[in-house]
């Protein structure tokens, strides 16, 4: 469903009675915020490679950004999975093409 239908349809609540004029405003702001998504879904739009703490492509600096643990650590684990049959290697080329940057 589209934007303009989901507005529409508040807007026929609102008229109909249902909604109250400041229940209307306050369900169209988080409309058109988009904070309808659940926490998880939102702290995935938010993740990006991060330009500063950066080695090769900023991916450890980005999620280190969104875990709040420390970027070192992320690239041990990388390491870690390297080790285990180039694992590592792989989810890191896969993020470095699917997450932006900053």
């Amino acid at each position: 469903m589209s934007l303009a239908d989901e507005l529409q349809k508040l807007d026929e609540l609102r008229v109909r009675g249902v909604l109250s004029d400041a229940e209307f405003e306050q369900s169209k702001r988080r409309l058109l915020a988009g904070d309808d998504l659940p926490p998880a879904l939102q702290a995935v739009n938010r993740f990006r490679r991060s330009r500063d703490d950066r080695w090769i492509a900023g991916l450890c600096g980005g999620i280190a950004r969104s875990t709040g643990v420390e970027s070192w650590i992320w690239r041990l684990i990388f390491f870690v999975l390297l080790l285990f049959g180039g694992t590592g290697l792989l989810l890191y080329v896969l993020l470095w093409i699917f997450v932006p940057a900053e």
